[in-house]
């Protein structure tokens, strides 16, 4: 998404080469950003559609202790607030950038300090597609917020988790009546149309935001 326009220009604080390429922290005032190879990712200044993202899963969930299985740390917003949640028995948050679970430890802290703390969390640094793959049934709630949008992923190998095969082994590791959240930074009618043929009570949530278009919440159950 492109980056909210702010009074004070932003200094980077850090920029590190990885192996998906270069990752930049930048700092704007208290607030902070994360780039991706040139792409703004998200920032600290709001959090309410990350935070959505949980709390609209779980509302529609089924199950009365529910595992949470994040993808994407990100800023932390979903991170924390599948902490608040009191009912959820298990939080696997996983995270491909050994870099974005650091800054977590120093910059990011505030936002996620409690969550670190909480025992049922659990941070995982892999790949979210490769991590699915082992864990068929493993959750009652998947909020995946690893890209900008299923039309505008971070990296092209992540196009594959929004197709067919992607949403597949997304229903696959849910357990019945399972609760499927995917952010996005705009509407994708393509990617909607897939969700519905495969999973059932597809709805969507819709979060303005100051820069245009608002952020959607995709949700969608495994019957």
């Amino acid at each position: 998404m492109p980056p909210p326009r702010t009074a004070e220009a932003a200094r980077v604080v850090e920029r590190v080469s990885t192996a998906h390429g270069e990752l930049v922290l930048r700092q704007a005032g208290t607030d902070f950003e994360i780039i991706s190879n040139g792409v703004f990712l998200m920032d600290t200044r709001d959090g309410r559609s990350e935070r959505l993202l949980v709390t609209s899963a779980l509302a529609a969930c089924r199950a009365a202790a529910p595992r949470i299985l994040i993808g994407g740390l990100g800023a932390g917003f979903s991170l924390a607030a599948a902490a608040r949640e009191a009912s959820v028995a298990a939080i696997d948050v996983v995270e491909i950038s050994p870099e974005i679970i650091r800054w977590h430890g120093s910059y990011l802290r505030d936002i996620t300090a409690l969550a670190w703390a909480d025992p049922r969390v659990r941070v995982i640094n892999a790949d979210i597609a490769e991590w699915l793959a082992q864990r068929p049934g493993g959750y009652d709630v998947i909020c995946l917020d690893v890209d900008n949008g299923p039309g505008w992923t971070v990296r092209d190998a992540n196009r594959a988790l929004y197709g067919d095969g992607g949403l597949d082994r997304l229903r696959a590791a849910l357990s019945q009546g399972g609760t499927l959240a995917v952010w996005s930074a705009a509407a994708d009618p393509k990617f909607e149309d897939r969700l519905r043929r495969r999973l059932t009570a597809v709805q969507t949530r819709q979060v303005p935001v100051a820069r245009g278009e608002p952020d959607v919440i995709y949700l969608a159950n495994r019957p």
